[in-house]
């Protein structure tokens, strides 16, 4: 799954990247030192992966993965191919969310692309070229629709929806904004549309105004922004989270105590981002590995089971499950087996999220 992190140019977008998968990517004081997209995969924080493995001692923990793209600071135009406009929106158009970096922060040392700080101005700049895309994309299946309404009446469904959409998108609105109804959203699926894709705002504050963001005015304006979009925002300061990335965890834990933070503003956006993709992670605990494994919410066992290998959703018998909090509270499996906390559930089993399974197959 792909998150892209976007923004306008200088917004702290390549520092925040840098900071969540220390790749090392360019950072520099001007537009479009980032082209090409990097692309950085990341372990998602689990605390629960940390306490099997003193459990299990395994030779190897693996964490469920998310990859986040650094793509391309944004301008005015790009639906029209104004600034890296084309790229920036192929790159988002690959992506499977949005994690968008707003400014909120005063710098005189860190240019503006547009001279002065207004983290709404920045949004919707951004929002409006994303819908302006998606106008011109429902315009063309609007027209493929009408012609094949002659020969088929099945087309007048799909351009009800693209009308409806339409008129949201020439509103200034998101088509993410729009109740799509459960027949309606297969149909969007198929659209690929930009401005369906899930989103998360970073407001992106100074270290000052970190010790009382929930009453910083302009992180309040992105708040407000978000509701109505049915997006959340994440606060941070990208430069303190750039030093918290180069820290071993000893001393990230004593900075972060010291900030008075219960965990970097990093595992909350990737946290959130993996949420957000409505995904969830179920677990395999023994001596060789303790791994967790993602898939969507709602997957049922079989589906699970073909994550780990394709042969064992085929054959598929049962799978043998225990709750991550029966087994920490129980201290083992044997204790939690005895107090029959381990269930056999059968192919209709709709996966929890911190599962801990054994699957029995045969092929």
């Amino acid at each position: 799954m792909k998150i892209g992190i976007v923004g306008l140019p200088n917004v702290g977008k390549s520092t925040l990247f840098n900071s969540i998968t220390k790749a090392g990517a360019e950072c520099a004081n001007y537009p479009f030192c980032t082209i090409e997209p990097n692309v950085g995969v990341v372990g998602v924080p689990d605390k629960r992966l940390d306490e099997l493995t003193k459990m299990y001692n395994p030779q190897k923990t693996t964490h469920a993965v998310i990859e986040f793209v650094d793509i391309a600071g944004l301008v005015k135009g790009a639906s029209k191919g104004e600034g890296l406009g084309n790229k920036f929106l192929s790159h988002i158009r690959e992506t499977d969310s949005i994690c968008e970096v707003v400014r909120c922060f005063e710098d005189s040392n860190i240019v503006h692309v547009d001279g002065n700080i207004n983290p709404i101005r920045d949004i919707e700049t951004i929002n409006l070229e994303l819908i302006f895309a998606d106008i011109e994309t429902v315009n063309k299946r609007l027209d493929k629709a009408k012609k094949n309404l002659k020969a088929d009446k099945k087309y007048q469904r799909e351009i009800d929806l693209l009308e409806k959409i339409k008129e949201s998108l020439e509103n200034g609105m998101s088509a993410r904004t729009i109740n799509f109804n459960e027949e309606e959203q297969e149909l969007v699926n198929q659209m690929f549309l930009l401005t369906t894709k899930p989103i998360l705002y970073i407001a992106n504050v100074s270290e000052e105004q970190l010790e009382n963001v929930d009453n910083d005015e302009m992180v309040k304006q992105v708040k407000e922004y978000a509701a109505k979009e049915n997006a959340e925002v994440i606060s941070l300061c990208v430069k303190i989270e750039e030093e918290l990335s180069g820290l071993d965890d000893n001393d990230k834990k004593e900075m972060l105590e010291a900030l008075g933070l219960e965990e970097s503003g990093l595992d909350k956006v990737i946290k959130k981002s993996y949420d957000l993709l409505g995904l969830m992670s179920f677990l395999t605990a023994g001596e060789p590995e303790v791994r967790a494994w993602t898939i969507k919410k709602g997957t049922k066992a079989p589906q699970a089971a073909g994550k780990i290998h394709s042969d064992i959703e085929r054959g598929f018998i049962k799978a043998e499950i225990v709750s991550y909090s029966d087994l920490m509270r129980e201290g083992s499996m044997t204790a939690a087996r005895e107090k029959g906390l381990v269930r056999s559930e059968g192919k209709d089993y709709i996966m929890q999220d911190g599962d801990i399974v054994l699957f029995k197959f045969n092929v």
